[in-house]
């Protein structure tokens, strides 16, 4: 488990490693920002929800506590909020979002309600569970990789080296020590192979539900297009896939592919005020001393946090 003590001293480390106060944890010249900028990485968020709903106790977390049914775009605001301020915000900025993060998840405990894996019934989980916290911060750090290696040129293996030593800094965020992680791009990718084979990834009937009432959709206004579902579903382990329900025939694959291909056609030429995120232009802003972020940028960080800027909220 991940104390309030533990996360103090690992946030003790992210200070000692950040770039500066005004610039963050990470600043412009890491892979992290370079990665996280780009638009095009909500083509993995699918996947990385799904992935997270793939462990038994994270699947139980969010169907017993969480209103992402209810409120889906909420949730979608909520996610890119802790991450884009843990990533674009300043230094203080960051380590108010971590403690937040933190405190939410002291008060998301339970009991598994029916056996799942090798998660028996009854046996309890919480969010600050430092296994879960590892796996959670593994499917946004590889799925975001894996997003951007889609529509733009793959990053070399020591770029690869260098996104993960910087995501062990982004861990610390989380609570996670140097020993809760791999130490090196290929420990990581070694743990997230050995996970996708395990049971501990089982896809239970909770993590079923809350899939289909996403990707499925009560509400059509509100379900991905077929060629998100179709990308979302080719980019899953096909075991997992399985476990969920989805299909991916021959139509999907050519729905995957034909947006693919007009995403890579389209996407790099795109102006960077429209190709990056809200929270980077922000960030660039705070950079050049600029007291806030321009009209344009807080219409863009609406769309991706649900508000108009990153920096602006109340201590605690």
């Amino acid at each position: 488990m991940v104390s309030g003590h533990d996360l103090e001293l690992a946030l003790d480390q992210v200070r000692a490693r950040a770039a500066g106060p005004v610039a963050g944890v990470f600043g412009p010249d890491t892979v992290t920002w370079g990665i996280d900028r780009e638009a095009v990485i909500f083509l993995g968020a699918g996947r990385a929800l799904l992935l997270q709903l793939a462990h038994p106790w994270v699947a139980a977390a969010i169907a017993e506590h969480s209103k992402t049914l209810a409120d889906p775009i909420g949730r979608f605001h909520r996610t890119f909020d802790i991450v884009f301020a843990m990533v674009f915000g300043s230094l203080d900025r960051a380590l108010l979002s971590s403690r937040q993060l933190h405190r939410r998840h002291s008060m998301i405990v339970g009991e598994m309600p029916q056996t799942v894996g090798p998660f028996a019934a009854g046996s309890r989980y919480s969010a600050n569970d430092i296994p879960s916290l590892r796996w959670v911060h593994a499917t946004l750090v590889e799925t975001a990789l894996m997003a951007h290696d889609l529509v733009l040129p793959p990053f070399s293996l020591e770029e690869r080296e260098r996104y993960w030593i910087e995501s062990r800094t982004f861990g610390a965020l989380f609570g996670l020590t140097a020993d809760d992680l791999p130490a090196d791009w290929s420990g990581f990718a070694a743990y997230t192979a050995a996970m996708v084979r395990s049971e501990t990834l089982t896809v239970s009937p909770a993590a079923r539900e809350v899939a289909a009432q996403i990707f499925g959709g009560a509400r059509p206004w509100l379900r991905p297009p077929r060629w998100y579902r179709a990308l979302t579903a080719s980019l899953l382990p096909e075991r997992l896939r399985a476990g969920f329900g989805f299909e991916f025939d021959a139509r999907d694959k050519r729905s995957a592919d034909n947006a693919l291909r007009w995403i890579k056609r389209i996407y790099p030429k795109l102006p960077d005020r429209l190709r990056y995120v809200g929270p980077y232009q922000e960030a660039l802003a705070r950079l050049r001393g600029e007291s806030q972020p321009d009209w344009m940028t807080r219409c863009l960080n609406r769309a991706w946090i649900g508000r108009p800027q990153m920096d602006v909220r109340g201590k605690g």
